[in-house]
Parts: structure tokens; sequence; C-alpha cells
């Protein structure tokens, strides 16, 4: 195959003045452009359904959280097998499933399409997490919900970098994660009603279902895929990519999917930050999953006379966390022409500063004497400290990721460091599960347990991933060359992945084997 041919079918063509891009590049019979040519309308319609979506998709695990002792009333479930429903029974098939839909996406160029389909199959099985009466039905319910999920935040921040500009897209991707923090908002703010009004916890599952259908409805009308713009890697995919494949005039669809797929997963190999990257970012993940799954229910507990607790727990987070969030996008944009590393140190420094103020809040009853009404005043101002320098990260970091891939596949890409993600942090529910399993959840012993699993789990996971951030940032100016895709991958990066790989899969399938057999 020819240097052009293999250019085309890759996606990126070269202008034949060196260091600089043609404003012609090509994705299959996409243009990728340097700034999508879309009416705003259409822009800022596009962000809000998507961000709806994104809401929606995250809203369940915050359902879990605030009525944890209602599902386990209900359902009669132990530790462990909250921990299963928490952690790996969607974590699994989320990782996995989200890889063959992003990769169909941007194969077949139709990621609206894929992600209407999703949305409308995870919203069904929300509906039916909300009917189940017993541990099998909802586990095979939040299964089911996990392969609808798995593609959406790949498919969204996959779009959403393609709807703005490249200085514009962190503030884009910031809006989207707004999601997170709204839907711990209205999370608090349902718990609290629920309780007064008696409404068991199932009927919010079925209202997130009956809403996330019709979202996917409007996302079909309203949504159109726009033009792929360009990377900030300028950098193009050498020859010998291609050199194993048959001439073009014979080659089969097969084949071609065959050679993006191994297109891709080489890029990402090559780079030089990419596995440290997403290894850092799994941390930082893992301390906000445990965080997210177990602390609305460790301080309701902790401060039981304090009946607005969980209401102003999820006010603060709502607030402060989008505030966060939004706030990272924006500097990032700002000062995008300056550095290209603040989005590196917004996680790295920010989340080193929030995991002193975690430790505040897991004690703020002891630092103020076993007084609640001092306790929760030194508790919520810790909690937005907290909130406030840690959340600056997720717009910003994934902004960064995406302008990083390859844009024909980038959302195959993504979900790859997704998947290594989600793979990573869904372990922290499955652990806690399981050291607390013979624990009895109404104990003083219970609640010692959560406080040391949090004080331990979510500060370490903090700082690992600071330090991972800062080491990577030369590896990130060297890759932002774009030489890396240049010379063949050497033995020793293939022997490193495969092992990193087999260790993490070994992993995964003891701690979800181990959590099935102790589940009772």
């Amino acid at each position: 195959m020819s240097k052009a041919e293999l250019e085309d079918h890759v996606g990126v063509r070269e202008d034949s003045q060196e260091g600089t891009e043609s404003p012609q590049n090509y994705v299959g019979s996409s243009k990728l452009v340097s700034r999508p040519h879309l009416p705003i309308w259409r822009v800022v319609t596009s962000l809000v359904l998507l961000f709806l979506n994104y809401f929606l998709a995250q809203y369940d695990k915050f359902i879990l959280s605030y009525f944890q002792t209602e599902v386990l009333t209900s359902l009669k479930l132990s530790q462990a097998s909250y921990g299963i429903l928490s952690g790996y029974a969607t974590g699994i098939v989320y990782a996995l499933l989200a890889l063959p839909a992003a990769y169909i996406a941007d194969y077949t160029e139709a990621r609206v399409w894929v992600l209407t389909i999703s949305a409308i199959w995870w919203s069904l099985c929300a509906i039916f997490q909300g009917l189940s009466h017993n541990f099998w039905q909802i586990l095979l319910a939040r299964i089911g919900m996990g392969i609808g999920q798995a593609p959406v935040e790949a498919l969204s921040v996959s779009l959403i970098s393609d709807l703005m500009g490249k200085e514009y897209v962190f503030f884009g991707e910031s809006i989207l994660y707004v999601g997170v923090y709204i839907g711990e908002a209205v999370s608090g703010q349902i718990a609290v009603a629920f309780a007064k009004t008696k409404t068991p916890w199932n009927t919010a599952l079925v209202a997130i279902g009956i809403v996330g259908v019709i979202v996917a409805v409007f996302i079909r009308l309203l949504v159109r895929e726009p033009p792929r713009q360009t990377s900030i890697i300028t950098s193009h995919y050498p020859d010998h990519l291609g050199e194993h494949l048959p001439a073009v005039s014979t080659r089969t669809k097969l084949a071609y999917a065959r050679s993006d797929i191994s297109a891709t997963i080489s890029y990402l190999l090559r780079m030089r930050s990419f596995w440290l990257l997403v290894l850092s970012a799994s941390f930082r993940q893992l301390s906000g999953n445990v965080f997210g799954y177990y602390m609305p229910t460790y301080l309701s507990t902790l401060y039981p006379s304090k009946t607005e607790l969980l209401s102003r727990y999820g006010i603060i987070v709502g607030t402060v966390g989008s505030v966060a969030v939004l706030l990272g996008g924006l500097l990032t944009s700002a000062f995008w022409r300056r550095t290209k590393m603040l989005p590196l140190y917004l996680v790295g420094v920010g989340g080193m500063i929030s995991a002193v103020f975690v430790l505040l809040m897991l004690f703020s009853l002891q630092i103020s004497g076993n007084d609640q009404t001092a306790g929760v005043r030194v508790l919520y101002g810790t909690m937005s400290a907290a909130y406030m320098t840690a959340e600056l990260w997720l717009g910003a970091i994934n902004s960064l990721i995406i302008l990083l891939l390859p844009p024909r596949y980038k959302t195959f890409a993504l979900s790859i460091w997704d998947m290594i993600q989600v793979l990573v942090y869904a372990s922290g529910p499955e652990i806690i599960g399981l050291a607390l399993r013979n624990v009895d959840t109404a104990s003083a012993a219970y609640l010692e347990g959560i406080k040391i699993c949090l004080a331990v789990i979510i500060p370490v996971g903090y700082w690992l991933a600071g330090i991972g951030f800062f080491l990577s940032m030369p590896l990130v100016k060297r890759d932002l060359a774009g030489d890396f895709v240049v010379g063949s991958l050497s033995k020793r990066r293939k022997t490193g992945f495969t092992s990193i790989g087999t260790v993490l899969g070994v992993i995964v399938i003891v701690l979800f084997v181990v959590s099935i057999v102790y589940k009772d």
C-alpha cells in the first residue's frame, strides 16, 4: 500500500509544506476541519441533550449511594452483594462493551445513532432495576444497563470535541461533566423528599428510565453528526502500519476493520504518556468512586440528628462541583495557547490538596469534640474545599486526551482509555464489600470500618494520581511532537503492556469471583 493510500485510510493527509496541516484532511468520506461550521443553536442544543443523557446515565449510581440502607433492606442484600452491584456488576461489561460500541460508531460514522440506541437500552434496564425483587434480578438489570451505558461517555466526549473549536473544547467537555455533580445535588433532594413521604427507592429508577427514553428520542431528532476535527498531534502514520495488508482494490471490509483496530492500538502503545496518564486517572477515579458510593451513607450515619445533612451534602456537591469543573475548563481554554500542561497541574495539585480536606471531613465529629452542631459546620466547610480543589479536572483532562487521539478513531481510542479506568476504579466497592462482609451495617464497628476504608483509599488514590500526572508531563510534551508514531514497536514495550494487562485482568477476575462466592 502506498503512503497516500494509507493516509487516506486512517484519516490523515500531510500538506507538502513541512509542519503544517492541510485544510483538506480526510477521514473516510468525512473532512477533518479546524473548526466546525455549525449554527450556534445546534451546538447549544446538542450540548444540552448530551449533558442530559450523560447526567441520567450517571444517576443510578447516586440512587444506590443515597438509598444504600433501603436497597440492602428491601432486597435482603449483604455488603458483599452491594459491592458487586456498585463495582464489577456494571464495571466489567461497561469496560468491555464500550470497545465494540465505540468502534462501530467510528467505523460507520454513526455516533449519534449508536448513542441513541445505547440510551434507550440503558433506560429500559434502569426501569427493570426499579422492578427488581432480589439480588439476581437487579444484578442482571445492572449488567444490562452497563452494556447500554458503556459507550455513552466516549461518544459524548467525541461528539463535543467536534462541535467546538480546540480552544473551547475544554469548556464544552466541562459542561458535559457538570452532570456528575448535578446528579449528586438532585439525588440529595430526592433522598430527603422520599424519606419524608416514605416513597420507595425504586420509584426513582423507574422515573430515570422513562426520562432517559424521552431524551434518547430527542437526541436522534436534533443532534447531527458533526465533521471531525484534526488532533493536536501533527505527525502522521508511517507506511509500515499497512504493509501487511492486501492491496486496496481487493481489501474487504473486514480487512479494513482489522487494520483500523490495529492502527489505533498501535498508536496508543507508541504514545509515551498514554499509559502513565490512564493509570493516574484510574487511581483518581478509584478515589472518586469510593467517595460517591460510601460517603453519603457514612456521613448520615455519623450525624443521625442532622436530618437535613443529605440535602445539604447534595447542594454542596452540585454547586461547588459544577463551579469547579467549569472553572477547570475555562482556565484551560484561557491558557491553552500558553501551556498544554495546565490540565495536568489542575489534576495533580488539586487532588493532593483535596486529600487533606477529605480527611478533615471524615474526622469532623472528633475534631469538634463530638458536638454534632459544630461538627457539621466543619464538615460543610471542608467538603466545599475538597470539591473545589479536586473537581477541576474532568473536563480538562478528558479534553486533552481526546485532542491527542487520532481523529478517525478517537471514540474507539477513548473507550480504551475509559475501559482501563473502569476496571481499576470498580475494584473499590468490591474491596470494601469484601472487607466488611461480616460486619452488621447498623453497628459501630461498621461505621469505624467504613471510615478507615475511606480515610485510606481516597487520599492514597489522590496522591498516586497526582504523582503520576506530574511524572507524565515531560512525556506529554514529547508526544505533542508526534514523533512517537515513527519506528517499530519494541519487544520490551509489547512485553510490558502485555504484563500489565495480564495482571489487571487477573485482579479483576479474582475480585469478581471472590465477591460472588461471599455475596451472602
